[in-house]
């Protein structure tokens, strides 16, 4: 409680506070709250216009991830493919790479999908993460007997891993949604590389807003972060024991 709710409510408490009163004291209790500086926020960052795109490039990008993470983790959990331990150690491998930027640049560049909201969505879909990791992880807690009652029973493989194994992986397919959408929805970088017109632009750069030449707006910048970061809290709240239940199953697989 102390390391996840601490942070939430320094923030709402500088959120709450006027510049002048920021300047005197950042890190004091506020004693004037305002707060019009949530509407101030989300008027000066432009979030109305923003948030429908976070939405979309949420919801499409990591149901993108997710589907890429089952068709990569079940073969090589399974041992359908040659050389399933070398994917195993590439999925670690793959968390630890940075980011190839100019690469992602050029490639959208030369496919005509740079400044596109297609081109943006499939960057981020494609950042599966520890997707693949968990759901091999979880899959490797599913019966192989009933892969092999399938294949007694003339079911194809595609049609084994929608119907069988999908639905018996669903908290780990939830785990691994949240995790995308978590990062979806807090990504800036390739925003603000891949996307040129501000029509396109996630809610996060918006923070943009609240940044000066040679200083910040911190209360309006926090009350724009806490905005930003809203949409993400609640949800964790209702969604929480499927994220707890899928990386359970993953570590017990």
């Amino acid at each position: 409680m102390i390391v996840f709710v601490f942070p939430i409510l320094y923030l709402l408490n500088t959120a709450l506070k006027s510049q002048a009163e920021f300047v005197s004291d950042p890190v004091g209790i506020v004693t004037d709250p305002q707060w019009g500086n949530f509407l101030q926020a989300w008027t000066q960052g432009n979030f109305g216009s923003y948030i429908f795109n976070s939405i979309l490039y949420t919801v499409a990008g990591s149901l993108i991830g997710t589907v890429i993470s089952v068709v990569l983790a079940f073969p090589v959990s399974r041992g359908y493919i040659k050389g399933g331990k070398f994917w195993s150690v590439l999925f670690v491998l793959v968390l630890f790479l940075p980011n190839a930027l100019i690469t992602q640049f050029q490639l959208l560049l030369r496919l005509g999908l740079y400044d596109n909201q297609l081109g943006y969505i499939l960057m981020v879909g494609v950042g599966v993460g520890v997707g693949p990791l968990l759901y091999s992880g979880f899959v490797k807690s599913i019966p192989r007997e009933l892969d092999e009652a399938a294949a007694i029973d003339g079911v194809g493989y595609w049609r084994y891993l929608i119907s069988f194994v999908v639905p018996l992986s669903k908290p780990a397919l939830s785990t691994i949604l949240i995790l995308q959408a978590v990062w979806i929805w807090n990504e800036i970088i390739l925003a603000t590389v891949l996307l040129a017109d501000p029509a396109k632009f996630p809610v996060t750069v918006g923070l943009y807003a609240f940044k000066g030449t040679y200083s910040n707006q911190w209360p309006l910048l926090a009350a724009a972060t806490f905005i930003v970061a809203a949409p993400l809290i609640i949800g964790y709240i209702f969604i929480q024991r499927y994220l707890v239940s899928g990386v359970l199953g993953a570590v017990k697989g």
